[in-house]
C-alpha cells in the first residue's frame, strides 16, 4: 500500500498550454516563415522556446524568433500536417548534408 497521495499529478497525455513562446523563423521576402524541426525519429515539430535565453542557447545569438501563442503556432502548422510542438527543446544538430561520393570512396594515400 502507498502511503503517498498522487492526485495532484498531471497525468502525462494532458499537456499544460505554454502561452507566449519565442518560435524560431527564417527571413523570407513576404515576411517571416516559421522553421520546422524533426525529431530524433524524423518526425516534423514546431518549436518553442519559453525565454530568448533558451531560444539562445540551443540555436545561437543569430536565429531570429517572434512571439506567439500556442494556440496560434498550432493553427499555422496544422495545415502543414504538423501536429507536434517541442516547447524548450535543448539540444538541436546541424541539418543533415550530402557527402560527396568521390570524398568518401577515395583511399587514404600512402606516402
Amino acid at each position: 500500500m502507498c502511503l503517498f497521495s498522487y492526485d495532484d499529478d498531471p497525468d502525462p497525455d494532458e499537456q499544460a498550454r505554454a502561452g507566449l513562446l519565442y518560435v524560431p523563423v527564417r527571413p523570407e521576402a513576404a515576411g517571416p516563415a516559421l522553421r520546422m524541426f524533426r525529431t530524433p525519429l524524423g518526425e516534423r515539430t514546431a518549436v518553442g522556446f519559453t525565454g530568448l535565453a533558451l531560444l539562445t542557447a540551443t540555436l545561437g545569438a543569430r536565429q531570429p524568433a517572434i512571439r506567439l501563442a500556442e494556440p496560434a503556432l498550432r493553427s499555422l502548422t496544422e495545415p502543414l500536417g504538423v501536429d507536434r510542438l517541442v516547447v524548450d527543446p535543448v539540444l538541436s544538430a546541424p541539418a543533415v548534408t550530402a557527402v560527396r561520393a568521390s570524398t568518401a570512396e577515395e583511399p587514404a594515400r600512402a606516402r
